[in-house]
């Protein structure tokens, strides 16, 4: 991840925070190697992609949704395929 002060520098990001959680944001920078900005930047931006990433694995589109309720509520009975698939996942997951 590039650091932010090789980024172009197009926005602001203003917020206050209590003087020992700064401290505690101070260290862990200092530790890090980095500036506290950098540091304050690689951290948000890491916990917001994590978090993006987290909703983007359990979105289901309208139609997406429709379908798996449908499979749900369907008397089929597994094909072949997804039999073979059910015992080879059992087999490694013993």
């Amino acid at each position: 991840m590039q650091s932010a002060e090789k980024r172009t520098v197009s926005a602001r990001i203003d917020f206050r925070v209590n003087r020992e959680l700064k401290e505690v944001i101070e260290r862990a920078a200092i530790v890090s190697g980095q500036s506290l900005t950098d540091f304050a930047v690689t951290a948000l931006l890491q916990s917001a992609t994590e978090v993006l990433e987290r909703q983007e694995r359990t979105r289901l589109s309208d139609r997406d949704r429709d379908a798996f309720l449908a499979l749900l509520d369907s008397k089929a009975e597994p094909n072949a395929a997804l039999k073979r698939a059910a015992k080879r996942y059992k087999k490694q997951h013993r």
